[in-house]
């Protein structure tokens, strides 16, 4: 009787043992799943199509974190692209997808400047199409990406041109706020631009940056120790006519040469995102030759 007794007693102690461990089990893994970082999806579909004198929204799909708006606009479809996570990082995923169709003219933009987060994992990672038919013009108009210590990014930007199609693109990144002291000492940026017209190649540029990114930009052939850059680039029949101009409004830090007779490629340098935009927002009106979008000036 005793032995059954202490039998009896050993199992109910090591039942309520267990018990306890599987209830502060449920607990961390409950506080794990409801600690971890979420990781933001967003796609968007955009193509325009030419009706009458106009240009008109053709398709047009969203999904995830990605919204759009649309401003009225006589001229031109104008998108204006948000991105309701508010920022990226580690995981995210991100596709665009934006067509002008023949005879259309199609602008998009975004809300403000992006901004790519510490990484506590993974890369986020961009991908976006872009198209422009005979006879269309597309203005390709983000504002600049900020990047913080320790983000990690694959950004990657394709376009297709058809023969007699405009394009005129900027992609700018800003590697910390100078004004707020920040530096950018660890991170891993990709950055991918691939242009083709008629299915063949005729400009391709990354850049690739890692590590101490401050350290690398310090060096004169890179950056001079400056942290903000942009590349501008214009295809299309008046590219030629618009590199004199350009010339002219580029400061020390900036340079332009033809790539081809109708590719015009521009590359700036600047200390911060504010002299940045100082010297991106003339260049890019001779460009599109119209005013920037209201967003830019937000």
């Amino acid at each position: 009787m005793r032995d059954s007794y202490l039998d009896t007693a050993m199992l109910k102690r090591a039942g309520r043992t267990l018990g306890a461990t599987l209830r502060m089990t449920h607990a961390f893994l409950a506080s794990s799943k409801a600690t971890a970082a979420p990781r933001s999806l967003g796609a968007l579909k955009l193509s325009t199509k030419r009706v009458g004198e106009r240009s008109a929204i053709d398709r047009f799909r969203t999904s995830g974190s990605t919204k759009v708006a649309f401003p009225r606009r006589a001229d031109a479809v104008e998108a204006i692209v948000l991105n309701t996570a508010g920022g990226l990082t580690g995981g995210d995923r991100f596709e665009l997808s934006a067509q002008a169709g023949p005879g259309s003219h199609l602008v998009v933009t975004t809300q403000a400047a992006e901004r790519a987060y510490r990484s506590q994992s993974g890369v986020a990672r961009i991908r976006t199409h872009l198209s422009v038919a005979d006879g269309a013009v597309l203005h390709w108009l983000p504002q600049e990406l900020i990047v913080f210590d320790g983000a990690s990014i694959d950004r990657q930007l394709d376009v297709d041109l058809d023969p007699g199609a405009t394009l005129v693109l900027v992609e700018s990144m800003v590697f910390g706020r100078r004004a707020m002291g920040e530096t950018v000492t660890q991170g891993r940026v990709r950055d991918t631009i691939a242009i083709r017209r008629n299915d063949a190649p005729i400009y391709w540029d990354r850049v690739d940056l890692g590590g101490n990114i401050a350290e690398r930009l310090a060096r004169p052939a890179l950056g001079a120790g400056l942290g903000a850059l942009a590349t501008v680039l214009c295809c299309g029949p008046h590219a030629e006519a618009c590199l004199p101009r350009i010339r002219a409004l580029l400061p020390e830090t900036g340079g332009a040469s033809l790539v081809a007779d109708d590719v015009l490629s521009i590359r700036l340098l600047a200390e911060d995102s504010f002299l940045l935009r100082r010297a991106l927002v003339p260049v890019l009106e001779v460009l599109t030759a119209t005013h920037l979008p209201k967003s830019w000036s937000l």
